[in-house]
């Protein structure tokens, strides 16, 4: 076991990607045991971690998200936060934050969100006087909302480990991801304060109108979701369905943006970016095997349970743990690896699956703008063209905010079950 650590470790350090590196590292720890049974089981521990009905609506989301992006809305949804917002000082930062959280209502991916966004958002904040690594940060940060806000892959993902439901999932995120939205506008409105950041010219109010009435087609795909989902109509995979219908009719009919043409590239994209999940989901199923082989999880489990009896205290260990988890590991992997050995512990201390959930999802996001892998860190400083010193010193607010936003969550668990509990899912 200690040399596949040491590979695992090796693998990590230059930078290979994490589902080969749980592949490579699986495989070896077998090959090294010199145990053939499990050799053969292999193939078996792959295909098994993909054979989940729920998994099915992670490419229905991405499809959704892709047609929505051909179809305006991302342009419509600037328009309109702007109209509203972007008159105050730092206008556009607000306009970055309230954008994303409509986009996290439809794309629900992290890094989809901060590449979309970065491309859209930085320019403009530069051009209206704003610094670059200042943007890319603001950026970077609101995109953290998109596995929070629902749909959310990482919700989907942590429901099929855990047998957690994922209608009660979705609607858990919702205060959560408006919680985190607020506390970024918060920290805005005391940096514009204290660096003057420059302001948009207001809208007129008929300019504002039609700003809302554009965009209205486009809520109709969060909207319809989050009322099929709360009143029981249909389950969040049939959900994705529908989100793809409407958004078909919305890109075709409404903003007339979307064409035949631009359907195998949407198609394509959400293929690979489907494939490149699932390739990760399999690769972390093989690793979480192995794990479980060697009884790790039991033994963490274990000794989690002897330091502490109290709650409270489990939480904190736990939030530790995962942030330094979400520093090394990228968040889906560590999430499918890291439920099975949690999610056992969870009725000794009276904790919901629900809301710990929530806490392991925001915490395992978090480590998206957190080096040395942070992916977003990397998007977002790739696409903004900013050095990733820079990129650092400028995101460490936003990084506080959500720290912040994590302890609320954690300690105040009403904030995350109410509307679950008052839609009865």
């Amino acid at each position: 076991m200690a040399v596949a650590l040491l590979i695992f470790i090796a693998l990590i350090l230059i930078r290979v990607p994490i589902s080969l590196v749980l592949g490579i590292t699986s495989i070896s720890y077998i090959l090294m045991g010199g145990n053939l049974t499990l050799l053969t089981t292999a193939p078996q521990r792959l295909y098994s971690g993909l054979e989940s009905y729920g998994l099915l609506a992670i490419p229905l989301f991405m499809l959704a998200g892709e047609l929505m992006n051909s179809g305006g809305i991302t342009t419509r949804l600037v328009q309109f936060a702007k109209g509203f917002v972007g008159h105050f000082r730092g206008g556009l930062t607000y306009v970055n934050v309230v954008a994303n959280m409509f986009l996290a209502a439809i794309i629900g991916s992290a890094t989809a969100q901060i590449a979309m966004m970065s491309r859209v958002m930085v320019p403009s904040m530069e051009k209206e006087g704003y610094k670059r690594e200042f943007a890319a940060a603001t950026t970077a940060a609101a995109g953290l909302l998109g596995p929070i806000i629902p749909p959310s892959m990482m919700f989907i993902i942590y429901s099929v480990g855990s047998g957690a439901s994922i209608g009660k999932m979705f609607l858990a995120g919702i205060v959560p991801g408006l919680i985190l939205g607020l506390s970024f506008i918060v920290l805005i409105a005391i940096i514009g304060y204290r660096q003057s950041l420059p302001k948009s010219e207001k809208m007129s109010a008929k300019d504002r109108l039609n700003a809302t009435v554009r965009v209205l087609p486009a809520l109709l795909v969060p909207g319809i979701m989050i009322w099929g989902i709360l009143s029981g109509v249909f389950t969040p995979t049939e959900s994705a369905a529908i989100a793809n219908l409407i958004a078909l009719i919305v890109g075709f009919f409404f903003y007339r943006e979307l064409s035949f043409k631009q359907i195998p590239g949407i198609i394509l994209n959400t293929a690979i970016t489907t494939a490149t999940v699932t390739l990760l989901v399999a690769m972390a199923n093989l690793f979480g095997w192995v794990l479980a082989f060697e009884r790790i999880p039991q033994l963490i489990a274990e000794s989690m349970v002897q330091l502490t009896s109290s709650p409270f205290m489990f939480l904190l260990l736990v939030n530790l743990f995962l942030l330094l988890v979400g520093m090394a590991f990228d968040g889906i992997a560590a999430l499918i690896i890291l439920v099975p050995i949690f999610t056992p512990i969870l009725p000794q201390f009276g904790i919901d699956p629900i809301h710990f959930g929530v806490i392991i999802c925001l915490n395992l996001t978090i480590g998206l703008l957190t080096p040395p892998v942070g992916a977003g860190l990397f998007i977002a400083s790739s696409i903004a063209n900013v050095k990733l010193e820079q990129l650092l010193k400028a995101i460490w607010p936003y990084l506080l905010a959500s720290l912040i936003t994590l302890l609320l969550v954690t300690y105040l668990p009403d904030l995350v079950m109410w509307i679950p509990r008052m839609g009865g899912q």
